[in-house]
């Protein structure tokens, strides 16, 4: 059985750091990206990061660049967000996606940045 679980998320002031984690099982994913999206409330979910297998193709959404880095162990499953300089309007539940035809999701993981 297939489980995507993130980790990582909190509450932090403005101009701080959290790092997510993302662990994938019950199959290999080596051969896909994994991203991360996020979904703030009332909006819709958005793309945050992408990083292909084996750890080539990064991309990043505009709001990411110079903030947030994308990285992954391809022998444990498992990607990392690194999100520093945070802002409240990045308040969100942060979601990991893997898988052919970006198939699995997992739960989500509150970031919350307030003062």
């Amino acid at each position: 059985q297939v489980q995507v679980v993130e980790s990582g998320g909190g509450l932090v002031q403005p101009g701080g750091s959290l790092r997510l984690s993302c662990a994938a099982s019950g199959s290999s994913f080596s051969n896909y990206a994994m991203n991360w999206y996020r979904q703030a409330p009332g909006k819709e979910r958005e793309a945050v990061a992408s990083i292909g297998s084996g750890g080539g193709s990064i991309w990043y959404a505009d709001f990411a660049k110079g903030r947030f880095t994308i990285s992954r162990d391809t022998d444990r499953n498992t990607a990392y967000l690194q999100m520093n300089s945070l802002k409240p309007e990045d308040t969100a539940v942060y979601y990991c996606n893997t898988g052919p035809y970006y198939k699995y999701w997992g739960q989500g993981t509150q970031v919350t940045v307030s003062s």
